[in-house]
């Protein structure tokens, strides 16, 4: 008992080396997880164990630090892209851009699960959201693929990975949370997105054909569209199509700000839903408005109480002393983005990528400057681990929404993921040596 009682003097008094604190640290986040409260709470207790150690520092320095953590402007496009995402998902987008893709590619081999992909990617450059993907696109996929004959292992396991991409295709909310707490352009974060998210729906879309091709004749291919049937789809798809358009192709033009693209992307859905469609009713609106304010409340204390999280642990000066053993100031910066890569892939298998995001970036943003990387690049290779870490277990977000929209046990649902894993790392891989995949377009974007 004693030894317990002096183990917590030296907390407050300051007496413990950074390995005993960050162990303390982890421990109690990690009982509190186990014992079912929010990430929230954690965190909170994080920062208030930061108070006790340092009694010396004035108690209101976390609610400083948590205004400072959601007083960015860039952070207004969050809850905006959140709202459009909702109002599509309620809406006919995703039918309608399924079915332009199915009209031209659900016949060939391997077709309906590349269709299931690609709507993927674009339902995501609409939505921006891993989980309205999943939701949408898996509802609509999920029935025609297993009536093909495809197994449910796998149908899963795609609709859960090609679901990530739009972690990297334009609207994403990882990227505008990277860019406020890395202080990084959003609009080039955007623009830098794309290649990596277009690579990867094609590598994705090639193991769809292979497993189709072993499959064999077990797997039952969809009837060839007619010219008239391709043509409605496309008429169907003209307006859904104009959400990419608006969003990146407004930035990448320079005309308008992401912020501006956000409110323009809510009004567009409004009017694409409400009016045209005429599938939403006032009450879907409100009802999208509330459910955004939840989210959007959600998401903001996380970064509030990350921030105030990470203003400790850099106070303590824990970072910089975990770090120290791999000397990463003079270390390459393939070998730089090879341990940030690790350290959130890591993270976002156990905890929800957001709240990773919010602690480790800062912690890495003075390394990323020492070394000179580019911190576009450093970016979307941090979304892409997020996007592995949402796919991954144990904890992986997207696999616990896919849990509970398709009523599947874990193990199940998980069963089919590991070549998707896989290819995710290849795509890390390449970026780390082929960095002109993300930087490509943003060079052309912004070149001066």
């Amino acid at each position: 008992m004693s030894a317990v009682f002096e183990f917590f003097s030296n907390i407050i008094t300051g007496e413990l080396d950074v390995y005993v604190i960050t162990f303390t640290l982890v421990f109690v986040m990690i009982v509190l997880l186990f014992l079912s409260f929010p990430m929230v709470v954690p965190l909170s207790v994080g920062a208030l164990i930061g108070l006790v150690h340092f009694s010396s520092i004035d108690t209101g320095v976390i609610i400083q630090q948590m205004v400072t953590g959601i007083s960015p402007n860039a952070l207004i496009a969050v809850p905006m892209f959140i709202l459009a995402a909702d109002i599509m998902t309620r809406g006919h987008t995703a039918h309608n851009l399924l079915g332009l893709i199915e009209s031209f590619v659900g016949h060939l081999r391997g077709g309906l699960p590349i269709t299931a992909c690609i709507s993927c990617t674009l339902f995501g450059s609409v939505s921006g959201s891993t989980q309205a993907t999943v939701v949408s696109v898996g509802q609509i996929m999920r029935p025609k693929l297993l009536q093909a004959g495809y197994k449910d292992s796998f149908v899963m396991a795609l609709i859960i990975n090609a679901s990530d991409i739009a972690f990297l295709i334009p609207p994403s909310i990882g990227l505008i949370l990277y860019g406020t707490l890395a202080n990084t352009s959003v609009g080039e974060l955007f623009i830098a997105g794309i290649g990596p998210g277009v690579l990867l729906a094609v590598m994705f879309s090639a193991y769809c054909y292979f497993y189709t091709v072993y499959q064999g004749d077990s797997i039952t291919l969809v009837k060839k569209s007619t010219m008239a049937e391709k043509l409605v789809a496309i008429k169907k798809s003209l307006l859904p199509l104009g959400f990419p358009t608006l969003i990146v192709g407004g930035i990448y033009s320079g005309a308008v700000t992401p912020t501006e693209a956000a409110s323009f992307s809510v009004l567009y859905a409004i009017i694409l839903e409400c009016f045209i469609y005429r599938e939403l009713k006032y009450k879907d609106v409100i009802d999208a408005a509330l459910s955004t304010g939840l989210i959007t409340a959600v998401v903001f204390i996380l970064v509030g109480m990350g921030q105030a999280f990470s203003w400790y642990i850099s106070f303590e000066q824990i970072p910089m002393e975990l770090l120290a053993p791999l000397d990463l100031e003079g270390a390459s910066k393939e070998y730089v983005l090879f341990v940030i890569a690790l350290s959130f892939f890591v993270g976002c298998m156990f905890v929800d990528s957001l709240v990773v995001l919010v602690i480790l970036t800062p912690i890495f943003v003075p390394i990323v400057t020492a070394v000179g990387l580019d911190p576009v690049l450093v970016g979307v290779m941090i979304t892409l681990q997020m996007a592995v870490g949402s796919a991954t277990p144990p904890f992986g977000c997207d696999i616990f929404t896919a849990i509970a929209i398709f009523n599947k046990p874990y193990l199940e649902v998980i069963r089919g993921t590991l070549p998707f894993i896989l290819i995710l790392f290849m795509m890390s891989a390449l970026l780390i040596y082929f960095p002109e995949i993300a930087l490509f377009l943003r060079d052309q974007a912004f070149a001066k």
